[in-house]
C-alpha cells in the first residue's frame, strides 16, 4: 500500500460473508489468589518497584489553543465494528468471523435502569484478579471494508491565541473550537440508584497518593487519566455525546474509559457486548483501538479474563483488552505487577506479551515520563520480558507525549543498546495508526515520531497498514495479533536496510 495515497486499513461487518473464527475455550480459574481492590496501596514501607522518587513540580504539559492540518488528501481509516455506515469503495482485509449466539436481554426496572444480572462464572466474589475467567470470544461476521476519515489535523495548543504547529507537509492552519473543555470541566449528572454506584471519583489518579515517580509532565498525565475516568463516567450518566465535548487531543483517553463502561454494564447485564458494538459502530468509532483496551480495564475491575462474555467485535483488535488488562493491574496493584514483576496467572505466551505491552504502557505514566527513569525501570525486568514493554514504552511516549524529542531520542538510542529498538518502534507506529484514525494528530506526536521511528507520522502509521495486508482476510487469532506486530517491526528494518 502506497502511503501516498493516504489509506488506512480498516475491519468491519457488513453482513456480506461469514467465516469461522477461533473460538477460546474458558480457562480453570485457581483458588485462592489476591484481590485487586478499586484503588490498590501498598504499605508505605514498600516501593512500588525500586522505591525511586522525585520532588519534581507540576508544569503544565500542554496548553489549549490553535491547530494546523496535515494534508488535504483522503485519509481513510476508521476501524468499524458492524453498524457503521461505509463510505469506502474498496474492500481491505480482514478478519471474518463466526456467527455468534443469540443473546438475552437483562431485565429492567420501570424507571428504565437495568438490572445487573451476574452469571455464575462472572460473579466477582468468587474470581481472582490475578487469575481471571479465560477468553470466550466468539465474534460476530467481519467482513474488511475501507471507510473514509477526515484528515488527520495536527493540535497545538495555547492559552488563547491559536499558534501554528508543524506538519508532515502542506499544513493548513486551523482554529481549534472554543467550546472544547479540560476533562475535570465537564459537567456530567450523576445518576441516582445502581448506577451511583459505579461512578469513578476523579482524584483516583492523582499520582502522589499512588506513589508514582512526580516530574515535569504530572500535570499533563494526571489530565489524561481524568479525561478517562470522565469518558467512564458519561456512560455511566447516560450522557455518552457529551465525550466529544473534551478536548480533542485528549478525547481518545475518554473513550477508553467508554470502552470500559460499555464493557462493564454489559457484562454484568449479560447483553453480550451491545452497548460496546454500539459504541464501536457510533460514536466512538475513530477509536477503536483505545475502546479495545479500555475493554481489558472492565475485566480487569471484575476479576475476570477478556474478552468473557462479549461478542462480535473487532477480531484482531480485541486482542488490545490484554493490553489494557496489563495497564490496569500495573496501575492499581503496582507493588505487585511493577514491584515483584508478577503477571495474571493462566496466560499462554500470547496473552502475556500483550499484557506486558500494556504494562510498558503503564510504566511511562508509572515513572511520569521520565526516559531515564522507564530505563533504569525495564532494566529491572528479565530480558524475556523487555521487549513488549519497549513496545508499551513506544506506545506512550507517542500517543500521550510528555517528554521532548531530544529526551526521546535518549530513549531510543537505549532500547538499541538493550537490543530491542524494533520492539520501540513497533509500539510507536500503533500510537501513529490510532492517531490518524481519530483524525487527530497531536503535535507531541508528530515530534516524537521521527525521534523514536526516524519518520514522518504518515510513513509509521503506514508501516501498520503493510503487515496487516500481509495477514490476509481471516486474521482473528493471538498468533495472528503477534504476526501483525512483528511485519511492522520488518517493515522499519526493511526501511532502514534501503536507506
Amino acid at each position: 500500500m502506497s502511503n501516498a495515497e493516504g489509506t488506512r486499513v480498516v475491519a468491519q461487518s457488513d453482513g456480506a460473508g461469514r467465516a469461522d473464527a477461533e473460538q477460546i475455550p474458558d480457562a480453570e480459574r485457581p483458588p485462592g489468589a489476591e484481590r485487586a481492590p478499586d484503588t490498590e496501596r501498598a504499605p508505605a514501607a514498600e516501593t512500588a518497584g525500586s522505591g525511586r522518587s522525585s520532588d519534581g513540580e507540576r508544569v503544565v504539559d500542554a496548553e489549549k489553543g490553535g491547530a494546523e492540518q496535515v494534508p488535504e488528501r483522503e485519509r481513510t481509516g476508521a476501524w468499524k465494528i458492524p453498524g457503521a455506515g461505509d463510505t469506502g469503495a474498496r474492500t481491505a482485509p480482514g478478519a471474518e468471523n463466526a456467527e455468534a449466539g443469540q443473546v438475552t436481554e437483562a431485565e429492567k426496572t420501570p424507571g428504565g435502569t437495568p438490572k445487573p444480572a451476574v452469571p455464575a462464572s462472572a460473579d466477582p466474589a468468587s474470581a481472582d484478579p490475578a487469575d481471571p475467567t479465560d477468553l470466550t470470544a466468539q465474534t460476530a461476521p467481519m467482513d474488511a471494508v475501507v471507510a473514509t476519515a477526515p484528515a488527520a489535523r495536527v493540535v497545538a495548543t495555547a492559552p488563547a491565541n491559536p499558534v501554528v504547529a508543524t506538519a508532515p507537509a502542506n499544513p493548513v492552519v486551523a482554529t481549534a473550537p472554543v467550546d472544547l473543555v479540560d476533562p475535570a470541566e465537564l459537567e456530567l449528572t450523576r445518576p441516582r440508584g445502581l448506577p451511583g454506584l459505579f461512578w469513578k471519583d476523579l482524584a483516583q489518579v492523582d499520582f502522589g497518593p499512588r506513589r508514582f515517580r512526580l516530574g515535569p509532565a504530572r500535570e499533563r498525565l494526571e489530565t489524561v487519566s481524568q479525561s478517562f475516568l470522565t469518558g467512564f463516567n458519561a456512560v455511566i450518566a447516560g450522557e455518552t455525546g457529551r465525550i466529544d465535548d473534551i478536548h480533542e487531543e485528549l478525547r481518545g483517553f475518554a473513550y477508553e474509559g467508554a470502552g470500559m463502561a460499555c464493557t462493564t454494564l454489559d457484562v454484568l447485564t449479560i447483553t453480550g457486548g451491545r452497548r460496546l458494538r454500539d459504541l464501536l459502530s457510533g460514536q466512538g468509532m475513530r477509536y477503536p483501538h483505545m475502546i479495545h483496551m479500555g475493554a481489558g480495564w472492565a475485566y480487569a475491575r471484575l476479576h475476570m479474563r477478556p474478552m468473557w462474555g462479549i461478542r462480535s467485535v473487532h477480531p484482531l483488535l480485541r486482542w488490545l483488552a490484554f493490553d489494557g488488562f496489563g495497564f490496569h493491574q500495573g496501575f492499581f496493584a503496582t507493588d505487585r505487577t511493577v514491584g515483584r514483576q508478577r503477571s495474571a496467572g493462566l496466560m499462554d505466551r500470547t496473552r502475556r506479551a500483550i499484557f506486558d505491552q500494556g504494562l510498558g504502557r503503564m510504566l511511562w505514566f508509572h515513572e511520569c515520563a521520565g526516559v531515564d527513569d522507564v530505563i533504569l525501570r525495564i532494566a529491572e525486568f528479565p530480558p524475556g520480558r523487555r521487549a513488549d514493554l519497549w513496545s508499551g514504552v513506544g506506545l506512550a511516549a507517542t500517543y500521550t507525549g510528555g517528554a521532548s524529542a531530544a529526551e526521546l531520542e535518549r530513549l531510543s538510542v537505549a532500547a538499541a543498546e538493550d537490543g530491542f529498538r524494533a520492539h520501540l518502534v513497533q509500539g510507536s507506529a500503533f500510537a501513529c495508526a490510532s492517531r490518524l484514525i481519530s483524525g487527530i494528530v497531536p503535535e507531541h506526536t508528530v515530534a516524537a515520531t521521527p525521534a523514536l521511528c526516524g519518520v514522518e507520522v504518515d510513513e509509521a502509521g503506514g508501516w501498520t497498514d503493510t503487515a496487516l495486508i500481509a495477514l490476509g482476510h481471516n486474521a482473528h487469532s493471538g498468533d495472528h495479533y503477534q504476526v501483525w506486530r512483528a511485519g511492522i517491526r520488518k517493515a522499519w528494518a526493511r526501511r532502514n536496510r534501503d536507506s
